[in-house]
């Protein structure tokens, strides 16, 4: 796969699978496919209306288009499909896919731009019906948002085939007739974003230990050596630290420790407090000597699904040269059950002096983030912001649909939901209420526990009450992912797997407050 910036100097998206160009014709070297998008029409007596591009297609082909696609039936409903072929030389295979309706637009009720959705959805589908008939090269109609074509392409033909001897063909995408390339190379830099930290998130955790993470991370960021510099901390700074919430956790496990800092200076003030972006990265989780059922307990080697989004979202950042300074930081450790690990009801001791009862193993990330947060403070922050997949209670109250979202500010709320509406990739907000504190706060042994006094109830909550005892900062958040990990089918332009939601967001956010120069 080639990295961002060599995608960036060619000009196209060269997407995470691999192949050859072939229709049911014979074989042309160097022939492409074409993807059209056509909308619902909004009067009874039109089949369709074509886009700019496929209004600019037909002509060239002299209305043969168009008049195959009433030939072929009803008009097509969103992110359906029809194919022809032969209309064009240079296009022996044209796809057409339904995009809805064009009036379509922010749909309120349901948090995100419909239409930027239906392109990437419809992009998606066209991309790899093309991809399923082997076209290596395809350009794609930018359906009047390059942005969200090139998200629903790239987006649409990532799959994790690292490990098998039969990948996916690789397929080219580029943006058809349109002025719109910086639009379009934005898109494709937002979901290679994304795509890194699915990567990260669905990698073997005996390939994708704390060490290898750290080191993936730093040989990508190394092409960015003017304004970036990673730290990659070992276990006696962790010690020095005396960061003994995140230790108690690491030392279940054989595999070291490490906490991953990533310094990004964005803007040309050096003094410009950063935002700081914290990410639970465990990189496997048996919920140590609270052990997890073994069904589906593979899943647990995306429970750095924090680090892997915030990490991915700051590599964007920098490659889009946005123009504030960010720091990244990632707890890395595995939580396993060897005979030095947490024992329900041992006391640790976090970096702020605070002592926490560990009443279940199992509920480690937030001992990880605890010390993170703490340690985030020191670079006086203009907000700090952190992603974990935290609980189970998460999936429970949202499912798929969003990230929850815990915040002690408005101004960070309101960044985040406009972000996400721009993406798809949606947020909601949960209470942080002292209501849930005081079933943290109460606790026989220690300052804290780590569970919630009533275990059944509210545990998101509770577990976001539980860091908030490690945050004095105005502007803070606490994305909970654990219901957005992975995807079966809820995101059509998502593969099953893992989903590395909300890197798009996190990368919007972040550039719509490299804009914003107030915090309030």
């Amino acid at each position: 796969m080639l990295s961002l910036r060599a995608a960036l100097q060619r000009g196209v998206n060269w997407n995470c699978c691999r192949g050859f160009s072939v229709s049911h014709q014979a074989y042309h070297p160097g022939k492409k496919g074409l993807v059209l998008g056509v909308y619902e029409t909004e009067k009874e007596e039109e089949n369709f209306k074509f886009t700019n591009a496929g209004d600019s297609f037909d002509k060239v082909v002299s209305g043969k288009l168009r008049d195959q696609l009433t030939r072929s039936g009803p008009s097509l409903k969103k992110g359906k499909t029809r194919m022809f072929y032969g209309l064009h030389e240079d296009f022996p295979s044209v796809l057409v896919v339904g995009l809805g309706k064009k009036s379509a637009g922010i749909d309120h009720l349901e948090n995100w731009n419909e239409s930027k959705e239906n392109i990437r959805t419809a992009v998606s589908v066209g991309c790899r019906q093309m991809q399923d008939l082997e076209v290596v090269q395809v350009e794609v109609d930018s359906c009047g948002d390059a942005q969200a074509a090139a998200e629903g392409a790239v987006l649409g033909l990532f799959e994790y085939d690292e490990l098998k001897k039969k990948k996916k063909k690789v397929v080219a995408t580029q943006l058809y007739q349109s002025q719109d390339q910086a639009s379009w190379q934005k898109g494709v830099l937002y979901a290679e974003g994304q795509n890194l930290a699915r990567y990260l998130m669905e990698a073997p955790a005996n390939y994708m230990t704390p060490t290898k993470f750290a080191e993936i991370l730093e040989q990508k960021l190394g092409a960015f050596k003017d304004n970036v510099r990673v730290f990659t901390r070992t276990k006696p700074w962790i010690e020095e630290q005396q960061m003994g919430a995140f230790l108690s956790v690491a030392k279940g496990s054989d595999e070291p420790p490490v906490f991953l800092e990533i310094h990004y200076q964005g803007s040309t003030d050096s003094s410009q407090s950063p935002l700081v972006f914290v990410g639970k990265g465990v990189t496997f989780d048996s919920g140590g000597i609270s052990l997890k059922p073994s069904s589906g307990m593979d899943a647990m080697r995306a429970d750095m699904g924090g680090a892997a989004t915030v990490c991915s979202a700051i590599l964007t950042a920098a490659t889009l040269k946005l123009p504030l300074n960010i720091i990244g930081l990632a707890a890395l450790c595995e939580n396993m059950p060897n005979g030095r690990a947490n024992k329900p009801g041992d006391v640790v001791k976090a970096k702020n002096g605070k002592t926490i009862q560990v009443d279940n193993t199992d509920a480690e990330g937030r001992l990880l983030l605890a010390d993170a947060l703490c340690y985030a403070h020191n670079f006086n922050p203009r907000a700090i912001v952190n992603a974990a997949t935290l609980t189970g209670a998460m999936d429970v109250a949202l499912g798929s649909a969003a990230t929850g979202v815990f915040t002690n500010s408005s101004w960070l709320w309101t960044h985040l939901q406009e972000a996400s509406i721009v993406t798809g990739d949606r947020v909601w907000r949960m209470p942080l209420f002292d209501h849930y504190s005081k079933q943290v706060t109460e606790s026989t042994l220690a300052d804290l526990n780590n569970v919630g006094k009533y275990s059944r109830s509210a545990g998101a909550c509770t577990a976001a009450a539980f860091l908030k005892e490690f945050v004095t900062a105005p502007h803070w958040a606490h994305l909970d992912i654990a219901g957005v990990m992975s995807n079966k089918d809820e995101v059509p332009y998502l593969r099953k797997g893992m989903a590395g939601r909300p890197t798009r967001t996190l990368i919007e956010f972040a550039s719509r407050l490299s804009n914003d120069k107030n915090t309030t």
